[in-house]
């Protein structure tokens, strides 16, 4: 082991370790497809005492670790716009509560079959209910699904998540001080201190998004470095409040968000402080990973394997039920299922609570930190390859669906197959619109095909000929009308993550294979490199938008200069 003594010497230095250390096993974690979440806990392992033991200075990373969970339920409060959780949709909600009442349920039960006391077992069912909404948005914009069906519906009980998330930690507060203080009519009085407080910074709150909160914040929103000021200190502020009258500083700092979210400027403040959050988040991930204790890690490996199978099996079981109930396809189901195949940084931070309060022990958290690392990297590699999985196991999802999935079918249009068409276009985004405003000047007789369901009641609305349906489906393509075809063409958008066999213009390409079809598929793509490769797939047209107008406008101006 090497001599690392000298880092000791200033706070300074173990920051700098650290953070040089978490670029390190960062960038590793980035080449594994892993969220730095994983990272960043390895990082807290690897400092720790047992192996590199570089943290000495535990009240600064508290700190910083503190400050990072303020920010995060700061941006958490800011995306709970009341106006939007009154918009939820029925699925949105059925599936989110039902997924939290039997996760808990089974956790509940499963956590006294592997031996655990009531109280831990409780924190253990709570904190398993909690998925985590920033890996699973950022995992469905690599893969372009945000605005597909099964993408929308899991953001939809994300959010419901996310009050569950609210309400849990309000509760573990009041209940937290109260028993603190004692037992008896102290408890109770000290309980109902803080039910009034809590309604005391609610109404301020209340007061402040419907008085003051967009003047004030417009006002500063003319300087955007003051903006960022503002938000950091008004969340700090609340945080530090909410924890001074015996509530939170998590729940300050969410009521700090909330009491932005009607704001115009929310979504500045969101893009402006992920980065910090981040961040932030580092230190947080860094002190659980010093608590974990390897000599205690031993006797949770098992528990944690067996509740990590019910968080990647049971939870995604639990969302394909309660859809298919609802009328929804086992494909939609089983993608939306997936989402939930995680625990969060959440369920966590719950524990975390539930240590500094005194109602579970470390070795608890361990347990939880375990299961969080193993589901947070299995539940990576089952979204990417989401399509891939679905394939493999169809043939015993069929039970999950009802013989008539009317929430889905109420999407489609089945007089479009008696047509026939010259062009199925696939993807109306900017570039797809524009390609179908041309083909209808030209005369064309073309079918639209997108997997956004707002974009397909507007086309319809608006007269056009439109689908609801994914590329990545093969039975969908399947039910296609490709009899007279001339042209199929992908103006999906791309995967951030470049050309992968998940990608839905492949699998597009595979399904129009597999029904023979003979007529010409144009595919589009901003990479010049991936050309070749969908070449070689069967595309008999690269479409390159920028390089095609670019070149289209060069040619414009070549005719306007020899005129």
């Amino acid at each position: 082991m090497p001599d690392l003594n000298f880092i000791h010497a200033s706070p300074f230095y173990e920051l700098t370790a650290l953070i040089v250390v978490a670029a390190v096993i960062g960038f590793l974690g980035v080449l594994l497809r892993q969220p730095m979440i994983v990272s960043f806990i390895a990082v807290g392992v690897l400092a720790g005492p047992s192996l590199l033991d570089i943290v000495q200075s535990h009240e600064h990373i508290e700190l910083l670790a503190e400050l990072g969970i303020v920010v995060l339920l700061f941006l958490v409060g800011l995306k709970l716009d009341l106006k939007l959780i009154r918009t939820l949709g029925p699925v949105a909600l059925a599936t989110g509560l039902g997924q939290v009442a039997f996760t808990s349920a089974f956790g509940f039960v499963l956590g006294i079959i592997l031996g655990l006391d009531t109280v831990t077992s409780l924190y253990v069912a709570v904190a398993l209910t909690f998925s985590s909404t920033i890996i699973i948005v950022k995992l469905l914009s690599d893969k372009r699904e945000v605005d597909s069906l099964h993408g929308r519906i899991a953001v939809g009980f994300l959010i419901v998540q996310d009050l569950v998330v609210v309400l849990a930690m309000m509760a573990l507060s009041a209940f937290g001080i109260g028993a603190q203080a004692g037992a008896g009519d102290s408890a109770l009085d000290h309980i109902g201190s803080v039910l009034l407080y809590g309604l005391m910074m609610l109404g301020f709150v209340l007061l402040f998004i419907r008085y003051l909160a967009t003047p004030l914040v417009s006002r500063i929103a003319r300087s955007h470095e003051l903006l960022i000021t503002f938000a950091i200190g008004w969340a700090a502020l609340l945080a530090a409040i909410g924890s001074q009258l015996g509530l939170s500083k998590e729940l300050g700092g969410l009521l700090a968000g909330i009491s932005l979210a009607s704001t115009p400027f929310r979504e500045a403040i969101v893009a402006r402080l992920a980065s910090l959050r981040d961040f932030l988040l580092l230190f947080f991930f860094i002190a659980l990973g010093l608590q974990l204790d390897f000599g205690l890690l031993g006797s949770q490996v098992t528990p944690a394997l067996i509740l990590s199978v019910f968080v990647l099996v049971g939870n995604p079981l639990i969302v394909i039920v309660i859809m298919g109930m609802m009328g929804y396809r086992k494909r939609t189901g089983f993608l939306a299922g997936l989402t939930v195949a995680q625990i969060s940084e959440f369920s966590l931070i719950f524990m975390a609570m539930g240590l500094s309060l005194g109602h579970v022990t470390a070795e608890s958290l361990g347990l939880v930190t375990l299961v969080g690392l193993i589901t947070i990297a299995m539940s990576v590699y089952m979204i990417t390859y989401s399509h891939s999985l679905y394939s493999l196991l169809e043939p015993w999802l069929g039970i999950f669906e009802r013989s008539k999935p009317y929430r889905e079918e109420a999407l489609e249009d089945h007089h479009i197959g008696k047509q026939s068409y010259d062009v199925i276009l696939f993807g109306m985004g900017r570039y797809g619109k524009a390609i179908a405003h041309y083909l209808q000047k030209e005369g064309f007789s073309f079918l639209a095909v997108d997997f956004n369901p707002d974009e397909v009641r507007r086309w319809r609305n608006q007269g056009h000929k439109v689908m609801y349906g994914d590329a990545s489906d093969p039975v969908f393509v399947s039910d296609l009308p490709l009899n007279g075809v001339k042209w199929v063409v992908s103006a999906m958008p791309q995967h951030d993550i470049g050309v992968t066999h998940e990608d839905p213009r492949l699998l597009l390409i595979e399904g129009l294979k597999q029904q023979h079809y003979t007529g010409g598929i144009a595919i589009s793509t901003q990479q010049l490199h991936d050309q070749q490769l969908l070449k070689e797939k069967g595309a008999t047209l690269i479409l390159l938008p920028f390089h095609d107008a670019a070149e289209q406008a060069v040619e414009r101006m070549k005719v306007a200069l020899n005129t």
